[in-house]
């Protein structure tokens, strides 16, 4: 089959069902390459989605031209749209794992041109190497694309892969825009980089971050646009790699908002995220937040300490936790960021086991490095868990720890004017602070079982956390929040099936 290029026209949604992503075997929610998928399709498929009335209202709801909440109006006012960007060619395909666009070891430029995909994929092809990926680059391939518009609407039908070491995509002021399950906006894996600007993503599928890695990971930036999912399990960033995000809006309106998972990274600088974690994708955990990092203990992702990073902007919380750390060692560093929690029964930390990992050894373990923040909510450590709390550069936190009493080892430092406010009764094992740093308002701060004065200085030691904390024992080898990765052993991808 030959790639064609047609005139441009949108591509319409039917309403029969042909198959489904289930939502709790989608293990392996990504995209693959085959070499017998180099070649792309000359016609153009009738694609079919699970329900005509939840397929208009999904697409009403993620159509970029429209806001999905009020907080999106003046982020974004000036986005690229699927009408806003001129059109010369359009590059179609319909065969199940092939591309609309392949760049295999080229170097290859694509401008003002409109790419439709359909065709299903599943399984490993489709999650580490981008199968049936509607823009795919592999082999040290370096593919710039700008002013382009993607939908896509099929199974793993990710938008735009960049897969491999030594593999490049740039792009820059484009519309991605995809409904099928398991089929991200930007999708990143085996150590490939991904280069983004101004870009406008819309997925509602489940499993379908707006920017994703999988096996592998790489390296991901992001600097401005919009970025919104509407789907179960599709968080707007899904991380098995080193993301970083600036100046950027981000929404989900059904899942986490951020996930990292294992020994990688997200780091936000100047964004504004909005996050509605309202419906559960599985029963490994009773509650719902805006920021998860943890290890799945799938194989998408080495074990070690993951990190996330939030230098200013603003972190809106709709439903739920702020922050749920499980099954890891973690570092979140947090300086000048607006935190909100809009749930009164949220909050703001929780390091807890879930059904991750090996009983008894899978809580979380957190450095928490506030410089210049505000954080205002209870942080809740249970007892296979533990937690070093580090205020520095006039931080101020208002909130309990463990209020229910002592679980996991927690240790607060506060330095340079920094400030703790109790709103009940907490239990910490070990206090660093000088005299009259902490109000115990009316409160008890209880110290490895003491009761602290509230007025002198005080000398504490760190928790030290240990290495890994999951394992591969009973309850190892799970399924990621919306099948995110699949089953499978380290966090390198296996080898290009020839």
């Amino acid at each position: 089959m030959q790639k064609t290029i047609a005139k441009y026209s949108p591509m319409w949604w039917a309403a029969s069902v042909a198959s489904l992503c289930l939502v709790f075997a989608l293990s392996s929610c990504g995209a693959t390459v085959t070499e017998d998928a180099a070649e792309t399709s000359t016609e153009t498929e009738t694609v079919e989605v699970a329900d005509a009335a939840a397929e208009a209202e999904s697409s009403e709801e993620t159509t970029a031209e429209a806001a999905v909440g009020p907080e999106a109006e003046e982020e974004t006012a000036d986005l690229p749209t699927k009408d806003s960007i001129t059109v010369s060619e359009t590059y179609s395909d319909d065969a199940d794992g092939g591309h609309a666009i392949l760049a295999d070891g080229t170097t290859d430029d694509y401008a003002n041109v409109a790419v439709e995909k359909t065709g299903e994929a599943d399984g490993d092809e489709a999650d580490f190497y981008g199968e049936n990926a509607s823009v795919f680059a592999t082999n040290g391939a370096t593919l710039t694309l700008s002013e382009i518009v993607v939908e896509s609407d099929g199974t793993h039908a990710n938008g735009v892969f960049s897969y491999g070491e030594g593999t490049t995509v740039n792009i820059s002021d484009s519309y991605i825009e995809t409904s099928g399950n398991c089929s991200g906006g930007l999708m990143t894996t085996g150590g490939g980089t991904m280069n983004a600007s101004n870009l406008n993503i819309v997925t509602s599928g489940n499993s379908s971050a707006a920017i994703r890695s999988d096996r592998g990971g790489g390296i991901v930036t992001v600097d401005g646009g919009s970025y919104v999912t509407s789907g179960t399990g599709s968080p707007v960033i899904y991380s098995t790699a080193d993301i970083t995000v600036n100046d950027s809006y981000l929404e989900s309106t059904a899942s986490q908002g951020i996930v990292v998972e294992g020994q990688n990274s997200v780091t936000l600088n100047d964004d504004t995220v909005v996050a509605d974690n309202n419906t559960k994708n599985g029963d490994k955990s009773d509650y719902y937040q805006a920021v998860m990092i943890y290890q799945s203990m799938s194989g998408d992702a080495d074990e070690g300490t993951a990190s996330f990073e939030m230098n200013g902007g603003s972190l809106t919380n709709k439903n739920g936790d702020v922050f749920f750390v499980n099954n890891t060692v973690c570092t979140i560093n947090l300086s000048g960021a607006e935190i909100v929690n809009e749930d009164a029964d949220g909050v703001f930390l929780r390091a807890e086991a879930a059904g991750w990992g090996s009983e008894g050894s899978n809580g979380g373990q957190v450095d928490l490095n506030a410089s210049g923040q505000v954080i205002d909510g209870d942080m809740v450590v249970d007892e296979v868990s533990n937690l070093n709390l580090y205020l520095t550069d006039s931080s101020a936190f208002t909130g309990a720890i463990n209020p229910d009493g002592q679980a996991g080892e927690v240790y607060v430092d506060l330095a340079d004017d920094s400030t703790w406010t109790l709103t009940g009764d907490s239990y910490i094992t070990s206090l660093t602070c000088d005299a009259g740093a902490i109000d115990t308002n009316g409160y008890t701060l209880y110290v490895n079982g003491e009761a602290y004065d509230g007025s002198s200085a005080s000398t504490g030691t760190a928790v030290e956390h240990t290495a890994s904390s999951g394992g591969m024992g009973e309850g190892g080898m799970e399924e990621p929040p919306g099948g995110e990765g699949g089953p499978g052993e380290g966090g390198e991808p296996p080898a290009k099936p020839e």
